[in-house]
């Protein structure tokens, strides 16, 4: 039986990504392609807006970015360009469609991301890192194309005013989609960094975890799927052995922030990250 969700697609669950400049690209967008084809019942599209095609899978469906002729902001955290997305029309696309972060790794099933809540609904991911605020998290939510042009309209009259009030899109988007936000159960999506490494000292003997009712994991903040495969905490740091960086901790060779802080920040190579995130 159709959920009736997918009723104004046909039938078909309509993944989407959007990429831009050469900070991603092609191993990201075919990656990603591949873990979703692993973790969905057909049939299925998946759509790419991007500025370049070249070295991207046949099987993606690429359409060039949608316009937008603002001015994005500057000195802001926020990933704006993705309010390209929010316009009336996506390609040929109608209906529900979930976007998907190039840089998140999907370890389960998404089925459940198409039958959620109602047709008109905008659900997003829960934003872990902000407990106490109603905040959803745009490196994964679903929306029908279209539902969000009021607030395209509201940032393309002064972009940089809407990043300086709301910092970072996500935050824009939860508190003015129309007619409000749904969230997804608060374990399907999961923040590595808050809920699969392990805190101190067990970071130094165990590696990061994968929680069973994981479904996709998000790589927030400059930590990549490839940082936490090699053990990484940060794409900068280099990778070693535990006590080989608590001492070079507790000596100040790798002292960034606090004592404590920096001795948090030790991760194991995760190699389940590995076993997912390949074409």
């Amino acid at each position: 039986m159709m959920s009736k969700i997918l009723d104004a697609s046909g039938g078909v669950k309509q993944i989407i990504c959007i990429n831009w400049g050469t900070k991603y690209g092609p191993p990201f967008i075919n990656r990603l392609y591949a873990m979703v084809q692993r973790n969905i019942t057909p049939p299925f599209t998946f759509t790419c807006f991007t500025d370049n095609r070249d070295g991207i899978r046949p099987e993606v469906l690429c359409e060039d970015l949608p316009e937008l002729d603002v001015v994005m902001p500057v000195n802001s955290r926020g990933i704006w360009p993705k309010a390209r997305l929010w316009g009336a029309t996506l390609g040929k696309l109608k209906g529900a469609v979930l976007f998907l972060d190039l840089d998140l790794v999907i370890v389960s099933s998404l089925d459940d991301f198409f039958t959620f809540g109602e047709p008109d609904d905008v659900v997003m991911a829960k934003n872990q890192t902000t407990p106490f605020e109603r905040l959803g998290q745009t490196s994964l939510f679903r929306f029908p194309v279209g539902k969000l042009v009021p607030i395209q309209a509201k940032f393309r009259a002064d972009p940089q005013k809407v990043a300086d009030e709301y910092r970072y899109e996500q935050r824009f988007v939860t508190k003015n989609a129309p007619g409000g936000v749904k969230f997804y159960p608060r374990r399907w999506v999961l923040h590595f960094r808050q809920d699969c490494r392990r805190p101190f000292p067990l970071n130094y003997f165990l590696p990061p975890k994968l929680p069973k009712s994981a479904r996709v994991v998000i790589f927030p903040r400059g930590l990549l799927p490839q940082h936490a495969f090699e053990g990484k905490y940060r794409g900068k740091q280099v990778a070693t052995t535990p006590a080989t960086y608590f001492m070079d901790v507790i000596t100040g060779r790798e002292r960034r922030h606090s004592l404590f802080s920096d001795l948090r920040h030790y991760i194991k190579p995760t190699l389940w990250v590995g076993d997912h995130w390949r074409e």
